[in-house]
């Protein structure tokens, strides 16, 4: 399976390959991947070539989670959450269409919302708008209660 990141009109942003999946249910699937870009500073963590996501998409909410470890078996970095549409997927692709606005999780719950300013400026339907800060608000309460998955579902 490849995951292909889409823009907001449904442009490809980014695609990479899952290295398994570690479970599925009738509305979401979660797969490990590695990083497999250079190191990437971020100011607030950096993304190192290696690290293990696990990454959790859903078809019936509007934000993916991934759960982020160091490479080489290392410690939890974090969570990293997209605001998005719904997930698709198949046996072969997973597609998410990104509407810009982040959310890092710090392993101790302390959070920061990222891309603001990008999220304000895509043409989204009031809709859209509606569920995304919607999305951010149900992601920014599972951070303070300490729900955010780490571990595969079983």
């Amino acid at each position: 399976m490849v995951i292909y990141k889409l823009d907001d009109v449904g442009r490809e942003k980014l695609a990479y390959p899952v290295a398994r999946i570690l479970g599925q249910g009738a509305d979401w699937i979660c797969v490990e991947a590695f990083f497999q870009r250079p190191d990437y500073d971020l100011g607030y963590a950096v993304f190192a070539q290696g690290d293990r996501f696990i990454e959790y998409f859903y078809t019936d909410r509007w934000y993916n989670i991934f759960a982020i470890y160091g490479r080489e078996n290392g410690p939890f970095k974090g969570w990293y959450c997209n605001i998005c549409r719904p997930a698709t997927w198949n046996t072969a692709r997973l597609d998410c269409a990104d509407l810009a606005l982040d959310l890092w999780v710090w392993p101790n719950g302390r959070t920061l919302v990222l891309d603001e300013d990008e999220f304000a400026a895509l043409p989204l339907t009031p809709a859209e708008r509606t569920h995304a800060t919607a999305a951010l608000a149900e992601l920014q309460q599972l951070a303070a209660v300490g729900t955010l998955p780490r571990e595969p579902h079983e």
